[in-house]
């Protein structure tokens, strides 16, 4: 882990990162791709440690309110925060300054936080974004070793259900010959319906592989489950997109039961939910007040 001083911290779109890195150990993890010029090992966590007064800079002066995002790149709730509190203290502002938050997110720290979410989600609005991609927690803790199994995120989802604060799921990526079964995706789509999420978020079933994930994905499978990277290999070749065989039926499936149960399963739908900030209550309560004064 190591510190620097950020220059600019929120993008025209309002995402933030807050670290950059991971010690999660995912083995797909898109982030570790070389196009991302890391100028540091993956797990050696960039710390924006100027993060929190970077922000209240930013939403001090900024005269509309929007959605703060996190998580787009690094997780926000690795196990450095415990320490270091920077995505508590960004939401701590959030709150403070009357924005929504919206985090990515694979792991459990999250309800360290959730009555700074409630807080904030009944003065605006905040979206829980939660990773689910391996029903099977035996083969959660292979391919995401260092972070809270999937059965366990389900519990999470279910916490944030009882507050009412809303979630998003992301069940991306599927992995060919290993999660890209109607077992895998029938569970994830249970949970996910059972929690109450607002949408899911899926990429086709499959995923995406470029120079340095690639690498470090195949070397996984070469360690678990020796001959994979080859099948993948003589299958895919060096494809970005590296669709399951059943990608058509799996897909049938997805939609169908989100349309079945009215969760948003469009990408492009769900970018819009989480995107979008609501007038709140109290705003037009203070305006009603306005008009209505003698």
């Amino acid at each position: 882990m190591h510190y620097v001083e950020a220059k600019s911290l929120l993008t025209q779109w309002g995402g933030m990162n807050l670290y950059r890195g991971c010690t999660h150990g995912c083995v797909y993890c898109d982030s570790r791709s070389l196009c991302y010029q890391f100028t540091h090992p993956f797990e050696d966590i960039e710390v924006k440690r100027n993060a929190p007064k970077l922000l209240e800079e930013i939403l001090r002066k900024k005269r509309k309110k929007i959605m703060v995002s996190t998580g787009s790149m690094s997780d926000p709730y690795q196990p450095c925060e415990k320490e270091l509190l920077l995505t508590l203290r960004c939401l701590e502002l959030i709150e403070r300054y009357g924005f929504g938050a919206s985090v990515i997110t694979k792991s459990d720290l999250v309800l360290r936080d959730i009555e700074l979410f409630d807080r904030i989600n009944r003065k605006a609005k905040a979206v829980l974004q939660m990773t689910l991609t391996v029903a099977d927690d035996r083969l959660s803790r292979i391919l995401e070793p260092n972070v809270c199994p999937s059965s366990r995120r389900y519990q999470v989802l279910k916490e944030f259900q009882r507050l009412g604060i809303p979630a998003v799921v992301w069940m991306t990526p599927i992995l060919p010959f290993l999660t890209d079964t109607e077992e895998n995706i029938r569970q994830l789509l249970s949970w996910c319906f059972d929690a109450g999420v607002k949408g899911i978020i899926s990429y086709g079933m499959g995923l995406t592989l470029r120079e340095g994930d690639r690498e470090y994905y195949y070397r996984a499978l070469d360690r678990h489950f020796p001959g994979l990277s080859q099948a993948y290999r003589d299958r895919y070749g060096n494809a970005y997109e590296v669709p399951s065989p059943y990608a058509a039926q799996l897909e049938a499936l997805f939609h169908r039961e989100c349309e079945r149960y009215h969760v948003l399963h469009d990408p492009d739908a769900c970018f819009r939910y989480m995107a979008a900030f609501p007038e709140t209550q109290r705003q037009l309560s203070l305006f009603d007040e306005g008009v209505n004064a003698p």
